[in-house]
C-alpha cells in the first residue's frame, strides 16, 4: 500500500493515475490517523510556506518524521522533495521538515524560470531509485526552486540548468526527486516501479 499524502496542493491525480498504471494499491491520506502501514509518498505542486502550514495543522509535520525515523519507505515528488529539507528561500522563515540537511534556493541569472521541460539526469552508481535508469536519461521538470549539489551522500542524481542541482535523494529508506516521474514516461514510471518495489 502507497500512502498519498494530500495537503491541498496539485497533481494529486496524476500520481494515483501513475501508481495505479504500474498496478500499486494507493490511498489518499487527508488525516495522520488514516495510515494503515506501508509506504508514504508526498505529491509536488504548490508552495513551500503554504504546504508546511498545511502539514503543521494537520499534524503531518510530525508524523512524517516518526515515520522516517521509524524506517518507513518515503518518496517526495517535487516540491514535496524540497519540504524534507531545513528551509527555502520560497519562504523565509518557514521551517520545513528537516529531514534532509540544506537549504532549498531559487534559480537565479539569465536563466529562463520555471525550469520547465525535459532535462537529462547523471546518475550515481548503485541506486536503488535508479535501477534500469542510464546516465543522460530525460525526465521532466517544472520548478523555480532547487537544491544545489555539492557531493553529499543522499544525492543520487543531479541535473545541470546554469547550475548543477540534486535530482534524485536517497537515503536510507528517504527518497525524492526533482522531477516529475509521473510525467516522464518510460524513465519516470521505472523509477516509480522501482519505489513500489523496495
Amino acid at each position: 500500500m502507497i500512502s498519498v499524502i494530500d495537503y491541498n496542493g496539485g497533481n494529486l491525480f496524476s500520481v494515483l493515475k501513475a501508481l495505479d498504471a504500474l498496478g500499486a494499491r494507493a490511498q489518499v491520506l487527508t488525516d495522520p490517523e488514516q495510515f494503515s502501514g506501508g509506504k508514504i509518498l508526498i505529491p509536488g505542486v504548490g508552495a513551500f510556506g503554504d504546504a508546511m502550514q498545511h502539514l503543521r495543522r494537520t499534524g503531518f509535520d510530525t508524523f512524517l518524521r516518526e515515520q522516517a525515523q521509524a524506517g518507513t519507505p518515503i518518496l517526495g515528488i517535487c516540491l514535496g522533495m524540497q519540504l524534507l529539507f531545513e528551509q527555502s528561500e520560497e519562504a523565509p522563515g518557514e521551517a520545513g521538515l528537516g529531514l534532509l540537511n540544506g537549504e532549498v534556493r531559487r534559480f537565479r541569472g539569465d536563466l529562463k524560470v520555471p525550469h520547465m521541460g525535459w532535462n537529462q539526469i547523471e546518475p550515481r552508481p548503485k541506486r536503488r531509485m535508479l535501477a534500469g535508469v542510464q546516465s543522460g536519461d530525460y525526465v521532466y521538470f517544472a520548478h523555480s526552486y532547487f537544491v544545489p549539489a555539492s557531493g553529499h551522500s543522499f544525492e543520487a542524481a543531479t541535473c545541470e540548468y546554469g547550475q548543477r542541482f540534486v535530482a534524485v535523494i536517497e537515503q536510507d529508506q528517504l527518497f525524492a526527486v526533482q522531477f516529475h516521474p509521473e510525467k516522464s514516461h518510460r524513465v519516470g514510471m521505472r523509477i516509480l516501479k522501482n519505489f513500489i518495489e523496495l
